[in-house]
């Protein structure tokens, strides 16, 4: 269990941060960043939690748990142990595909309702559904910083498919929200 007593440290004063493994990192290091964008992501789904039903605000939390596991993951280096062992342990949490398969579950559980797709949608609809669209936004860009640190550091393959995965069932999760009556873009409507 997590114990904080005092909220500021004065260590990163000069521009570094800690992880897990008590290595340093300045904080704009791509690990520091894509931890950074996984906390953001965490925050708008946190947003989002606030303006949908209650099941779905349940489903939610189980998602900012997966990220924060997520960012333990990712704070949590390779360093010494050598290989691309992604193992959790008693002493290391990581990202595990079931975590991955409960996405797609629930991805394929909303899309069974919804009409297919016939053209690109407008972010937006309700209020929930709306969040939801910032938060999958959001979720892409936590992707790509994740991805960018996989392009010059290990990192752990299942995290990288839950980042993928979240931003399906965010993207779906809206539509749902929306039941089916998406906004829809109308290609060249500001010209007419």
């Amino acid at each position: 269990m997590v114990k904080l007593n005092k909220i500021y440290t004065r260590t990163g004063d000069q521009g570094t941060t800690g992880l897990v493994d008590g290595s340093r990192r300045a904080k704009s290091d791509p690990r520091m960043v894509a931890i950074g964008e996984v906390d953001e992501a965490n925050s708008s789904i946190g947003l989002a939690a606030l303006a949908v039903p209650p099941a779905t605000a349940a489903d939610l939390t189980r998602i900012q748990n997966d990220l924060f596991d997520l960012g333990a993951d990712l704070a949590t280096p390779l360093g010494d142990i050598g290989g691309e062992d992604f193992t959790p342990s008693d002493m290391v949490l990581r990202v595990i595909p079931a975590q991955v398969d409960w996405l797609e579950t629930a991805i394929d559980a909303l899309n069974e309702a919804l009409p297919p797709l016939t053209s690109f949608i407008l972010p937006g609809g309700s209020e929930g559904a709306g969040r939801v669209h910032l938060a999958r936004a959001i979720s892409r860009r936590a992707e790509r910083a994740a991805v960018a640190l996989a392009e010059v550091e290990p990192v752990n393959p299942a995290a990288l498919s839950y980042l993928n995965r979240l931003s399906d069932y965010l993207f779906v999760l809206a539509r749902a929200l929306n039941a089916g009556a998406d906004p829809l873009w109308v290609p060249g409507a500001s010209r007419a």
